[in-house]
């Protein structure tokens, strides 16, 4: 008898670490991600799939369980929920043309930065205010680190979420590791 091989998804980051005082940088797990367009007429069907209503407000997120849901635009958000995640296809089946889900898993991956360093690391490379009173757990952003477009996600005090293609995220890493030992 032969034996069914699975495959395995290989992040571009996995074996990589880095911890220093005050910092640490560990890849995410490999995640559902959706890119979601809603129009206003849309809101309380997209409400009913996801279980809870998406953020109105910039710099928001909403989340129940662990389906994440970051607000980057007007009509716009990024959908974060545990690999394997049913999301994409409960949109599908909706049919409904006045919102749009579209699965960027493969694209995006991220790196999770902790620690009472880690505003300091970010800083060293993008341009936001990531003070507190600025940047509330629970914000989330597009912007930049260094010469890469990342979303930004602060999903604690002292800890932040990096989403990044995965074209970049060498790059990305590189960069985050340099700025740490600096901060």
């Amino acid at each position: 008898m032969s034996e069914l091989a699975v495959a395995q998804r290989m992040g571009p980051l996995d074996g990589r670490a880095f911890a220093r005082d005050g910092v640490s940088l560990t890849p995410a797990a490999a995640a559902t991600r959706l890119s979601l367009r809603v129009r206003d007429e849309a809101q309380a069907e997209a409400k009913k799939l996801l279980g809870f209503a998406l953020p109105q407000k910039p710099k928001s997120s909403a989340a129940k369980g662990d389906v994440h849901c970051l607000w980057i635009g007007p009509d716009e958000w990024l959908v974060i929920a545990a690999d394997g995640s049913p999301l994409l296809d409960k949109f599908a089946r909706a049919g409904n043309a006045k919102l749009s889900a579209v699965d960027v898993s493969h694209r995006n991956t991220a790196i999770l930065i902790e620690g009472a360093k880690a505003v300091d690391t970010l800083n060293s490379g993008c341009p936001q205010d990531l003070s507190l009173a600025a940047f509330p757990v629970g914000a989330a952003s597009r912007t930049l680190l260094g010469k890469s477009e990342i979303i930004l996600y602060r999903s604690g005090e002292t800890a932040f979420r990096v989403e990044c293609w995965r074209s970049f995220s060498d790059y990305v890493w590189t960069y985050l590791v340099d700025a740490a030992r600096s901060a």
